[in-house]
């Protein structure tokens, strides 16, 4: 497992050098974009409310491909396809074999469905998918398949897991944590490394869609799984990143001041790296991060269902860079309540959609944060570099 860890310590090394510099302002770190709503699961969670049938206001073949332009114009993001299941297009192999042919770096989440075979994940790595997202949201059968309402699909899951490895195609595991799940999430990492997965990624529950408010964690345990994953992502052979859950960053770097380092947010602000010269910056809902839906409207994220606008419309650069709200949600002096005063507002800024769900006001304050900021004059002195 040491040999395994120092691989990855290089690994990460070597890819936050290859890291771009960008302006959020102008450019998204990531767009994930949901190809369809079509899925053949009915899980608890669900953002999308996806349906067994595509929506017949699907993007049509020549209007997907014109979006991928648009993702390559505005820069050089992440592009992530996903759904409901991506696989459920038929097109879907066209589309990933375009976005990168003009030099996207692409990745797909599938559903764990009979579609992900071996012939399916050849393909998709001919394509140029350099990585496959799948969703493991407990150790056992018991709990995954409560989570996905699907009997069999942990078994389907570990399945496609191998499939993965032994087309090649690097791994990211995808983990919603909600009350249902918290008692047996200490189980998942020791799965998750046996898998070889490079990346686990995991998401706290917004009540959009079919998430309910009364399955979120609350302040308290937030807290303590944030700092968890600290002691994880230290040991583990993979990365650990959060979705809708920015106050990992703000754990994190306390952890590590704490520890007498000083650490530098990553990339996407979902790693911390002594020794690298980046900026503490963080990725949040409609700052760094976009979400286009089946039929083309651009969202801050897949949690906050308020459109910036439609790429039948108008240009994504046009949408993500000029909108109110995409504009609003990158400027942190809009912040409300503890969250504007907070000393790790441009590194966290709260889950800007967790506060629309709960209080219907994106520039809210998240309310699954515990921390209570310092008032401004209190501040030990250094603090601000963060504000």
């Amino acid at each position: 497992m040491t040999d395994k860890r120092e691989t990855a310590k290089a690994r990460r090394a070597a890819n936050d050098r290859k890291l771009p510099r960008i302006d959020l302002n102008q450019s998204p770190f990531t767009v994930a974009w949901e190809i369809t709503r079509a899925c053949a699961l009915a899980c608890l969670h669900c953002r999308a409310e996806a349906q067994p049938k595509r929506d017949p206001r699907e993007l049509t073949t020549a209007e997907a491909l014109t979006v991928i332009d648009q993702v390559r114009a505005v820069g050089d993001p992440i592009l992530v396809v996903t759904g409901g299941d991506p696989l459920m297009r038929p097109d879907v192999y066209e589309l990933l074999k375009y976005s990168v042919s003009v030099g996207l770096r692409t990745s797909l989440a599938p559903t764990a469905s009979a579609l992900v075979t071996s012939r399916n994940l050849a393909r998709l790595r001919d394509a140029g998918v350099r990585r496959i997202g799948i969703s493991l949201d407990g150790p056992t059968a018991a709990v995954h398949d409560r989570f996905r309402g699907f009997s069999g699909s942990f078994q389907l899951t570990m399945q496609i897991v191998e499939r993965i490895a032994d087309a090649g195609l690097a791994l990211q595991v995808n983990t919603t944590v909600t009350q249902h799940n918290l008692p047996t999430l200490k189980a998942l990492p020791e799965i998750i490394a046996a898998a070889g997965a490079v990346q686990w990624s995991v998401f706290f529950l917004v009540p959009t869609g079919r998430g309910r408010a009364e399955d979120m964690l609350s302040p308290e345990e937030h807290e303590d799984v944030y700092t968890w994953l600290c002691d994880v992502s230290r040991a583990a052979p993979f990365d650990v990143k959060t979705t809708a859950g920015p106050a990992y960053r703000r754990v994190a770097i306390q952890r590590a001041r704490a520890d007498g380092g000083e650490p530098h947010v990553a990339g996407a602000g979902y790693r911390f790296q002594d020794g690298l010269d980046r900026p503490m910056i963080g990725i949040n809902d409609g700052n760094g991060f976009a979400f286009i839906s089946h039929t083309g409207d651009v969202y801050p994220s897949g949690f906050l269902p308020l459109a910036g606008g439609n790429v039948r419309d108008r240009p994504f650069t046009e949408i993500y860079r000029d909108t109110p709200l995409f504009r609003e949600l990158r400027n942190p002096e809009l912040l409300k309540g503890k969250c504007g005063q907070c000393d790790f507002r441009t590194v966290c800024g709260g889950s800007r959609a967790r506060a629309y769900g709960v209080t219907g006001d994106y520039l809210a304050p998240d309310p699954s944060c515990l921390y209570e900021p310092q008032p401004v004059g209190e501040r030990p002195t250094g603090s601000s570099q963060a504000a």
